[in-house]
């Protein structure tokens, strides 16, 4: 993690350096955290992840059809970036005996492949208690998905991170932390997911090793 976001052409500059230095390979490069100014329309955000993805490419990890690095891009609120940022990375390294490690893609409370989100998000504009509470719902079971198909559970994860600027008391007790999700304690971050009107989003990881920088 970086101490302060940085731009996302020089933070991609400081992870290539990084992973260099470590000898590793730029296709080590497995997931990033970035910040935005403020949620994306839909064309906004598609357009942003055309350009996103040609890091990927030139370093040799997306082909033109996947695209297999995990991402969140949330926007915080208060005191955002001036332009798109990179706040963290996780790249891969060799251990002998090491625990299996992961880092969950964020998600926000619409189902991945659709034409478009707005036509598909859970409770659309709805940020009563009930509302928030289904949103959630949907998101942890698709982190719940995530991970199951890797193998993993709530009981494995390191660290739990929610994004959202709605209150989240009325259901964390239910919802949550009763189904393990906080076992190392939940980071809330005062954030909004990346595309307007969205209102909640997660994202988890097993990580055993992390520093900032």
């Amino acid at each position: 993690m970086f101490g302060r976001p940085i731009a996302l052409s020089a933070g991609f500059r400081a992870a290539e350096g990084i992973i260099g230095a470590a000898r590793r390979p730029l296709t080590s490069f497995c997931a990033c955290e970035l910040r935005s100014p403020a949620p994306f329309t839909e064309t906004e955000f598609r357009s942003f992840n055309e350009s996103y993805v040609s890091t990927l490419a030139h370093w040799g990890i997306f082909d033109e059809s996947s695209n297999p690095v995990a991402r969140s891009n949330v926007c915080p609120e208060l005191d955002p970036p001036s332009e798109v940022s990179l706040h963290a990375f996780s790249y891969t390294v060799k251990a002998d005996n090491a625990a299996p490690t992961f880092v969950v893609a964020g998600s926000g409370e619409a189902p991945e492949g659709q034409a478009n989100y707005r036509d598909h998000i859970v409770r659309r504009g709805d940020t009563s208690p009930d509302g928030l509470r289904e949103k959630a719902r949907f998101v942890l079971a698709e982190m719940e998905r995530r991970m199951s198909a890797l193998g993993h559970s709530w009981k494995d994860t390191t660290a739990v991170q929610v994004y959202t600027v709605h209150n989240i008391f009325s259901f964390l007790s239910d919802e949550i932390v009763k189904r393990g999700a906080v076992r190392h304690g939940l980071t809330w971050h005062y954030n909004r997911p990346p595309v307007v009107d969205l209102d909640y989003e997660m994202d988890c990881r097993s990580i055993m090793c992390e520093r900032v920088i």
